[in-house]
């Protein structure tokens, strides 16, 4: 009884000793003021910077799938800076469509930086020959749709003059451990 009763004040003055912060008087105004410059500063340059990363994302996916209005998704990026991100969205789904349309109209759903790129990775050699064939084929139904740009004209030209990388050469058959050591030895399986 006496040792429960002990305890029950024990337990009344503990709250006494409590305390909201580890650092007390100095230290604790000393961190407090390197908190708030950290705060002040640090905090929003990196809430600028994560803002501006994540807006220009519909820019760099549509770089990436080469769609074939990406400077009007860039355009819409950068216009949506001054909307405060409004047109954002609209300029994401923008790079995740699929041109249907410029299909219809030009014949690709590509940008012609695309077909650049692979008129320069043909003529140095490094498409395979049903590559090629495809990427003329492509090439061609542009042409039979409209007239080609400048650029696309002359990568058409030059590339009846390109060669196809060799085919690669075929896979051998995968030999185990064990088959490889029994015809080391001599043995059959």
């Amino acid at each position: 009884m006496k040792l429960r009763l002990a305890l029950a004040w024990a337990a009344l003055l503990l709250p006494a000793a409590a305390r909201a912060s580890f650092l007390s008087g100095e230290a604790l105004d000393t961190a407090a003021d390197w908190l708030s410059w950290f705060i002040i500063f640090f905090v929003p340059v990196v809430a600028i910077g994560a803002f501006l990363f994540v807006h220009v994302l519909p820019e760099k996916i549509a770089e990436k799938r080469h769609h074939p209005q990406k400077d009007s998704i860039k355009v819409l990026c950068i216009l949506s800076l001054f909307f405060g991100g409004l047109l954002w969205p609209l300029a994401w789904l923008w790079a995740y469509t699929r041109p249907v349309v410029n299909r219809a109209v030009y014949g690709t759903e590509r940008h012609p930086d695309y077909y650049i790129e692979q008129g320069e990775r043909a003529l140095a050699g490094k498409l395979t020959a049903e590559e090629l064939l495809n990427l003329r084929h492509e090439l061609d139904t542009m042409a039979a749709k409209g007239p080609l740009p400048p650029e696309l004209r002359l990568l058409t030209e030059s590339l009846e003059l390109a060669p196809a990388a060799p085919p690669a050469p075929p896979a051998l058959p995968v030999r185990t451990a064990a088959r490889s050591a029994e015809a080391a030895i001599g043995g059959t399986r």
